[in-house]
């Protein structure tokens, strides 16, 4: 068996304050940090024990995980588990990434933001030079807002050609043909993200060899179903597990939609389906 988890504890603060952000600045009191802290150790253990399932697992905290040492220690932890493929992270990359020569490069990845206005372009792609260093897999995202446009060049000309570059659609903001060209010529893939994908009653990964779980266990085919399935931790998850049809309308978020079935972007992202690096970037992408 392969399955892949999406994990998300009560974590919900983050460092940064970008305005496109429901979680921006916010600050966890210390009991939910403590709540978190034991949530993922319970977390990290069941994936341990686990060693009858082939396991990846992409991290996708509500706020910035990586500037939280139990994040670090747990990435760490997972890469050099034999039965675990991937262990990724979404993270702003604010947290220095030396921690990462403690884990093992061929296992760890990150899905890495940057979010102008927040840090400065020179810091960020420093983050990223060190990790090439390292030999950690990670692509680099923006958000396709139009004032991100000239940072968003600036960053696609620095980068090496091997990093991919990803654009996320702006919730709420809609593309003519002119714009979506133009961020298409940063991301040949942005016209994924730039409509939502009719997904009501189409086959989907989610539920069958994909899943989201929360904090105490809840075990649900993805982020934006909110009826669970199971739990982790009672064993129930196994016998949920079983081909599934999307109850929603539509799907709009790369994490969702990446598993639709019909699309076929588990063979597009192959071998970086959580990270989000497409197979063969960048020479079957050109």
């Amino acid at each position: 068996m392969n399955l892949s988890i999406l994990y998300r504890g009560p974590l919900a603060s983050c460092n940064y304050d970008c305005p496109y952000c429901p979680f921006a600045k916010r600050h966890d009191p210390p009991e939910l940090l403590r709540a978190d802290r034991a949530a993922l150790a319970r977390f990290t253990d069941w994936v341990e024990a686990t060693d009858d399932v082939r396991l990846s697992v992409l991290f996708t905290p509500w706020g910035e995980g990586l500037t939280r040492s139990w994040y670090r220690d747990a990435m760490v932890r997972l890469s050099h588990l034999a039965h675990v493929d991937r262990v990724a992270i979404q993270t702003n990359l604010a947290a220095r990434p030396d921690w990462l020569v403690e884990a093992d490069p061929a296992t760890v990845a990150l899905w890495t933001t940057y979010h102008p206005g927040q840090v400065t372009r020179e810091r960020f792609l420093a983050r990223c030079e060190r990790l090439r260093e390292l030999g950690v897999r990670f692509s680099v995202g923006v958000v396709g807002l139009p004032e991100h446009l000239a940072e968003a060049r600036a960053l696609r000309a620095a980068l090496p050609d091997e990093v991919y570059l990803w654009v996320n659609a702006a919730d709420g903001h809609r593309y003519d043909a002119e714009q979506e060209a133009t961020w298409t010529a940063l991301d040949p893939l942005f016209g994924y993200s730039v409509r939502p994908h009719l997904s009501l009653d189409r086959p989907c990964h989610a539920g069958e060899t994909a899943v989201s779980v929360n904090g105490d266990g809840t075990v649900r085919r993805c982020h934006f179903v909110a009826a669970p399935i199971g739990n982790l931790y009672d064993g129930s998850w196994r016998a949920a597990l079983m081909p599934r049809a999307c109850p929603n309308a539509v799907c709009d978020c790369h994490i969702g939609y990446v598993h639709l079935k019909p699309l076929g972007l588990r063979q597009v992202f192959a071998g970086g389906v959580l990270e989000r690096i497409p197979a063969g970037w960048p020479e079957r992408h050109r």
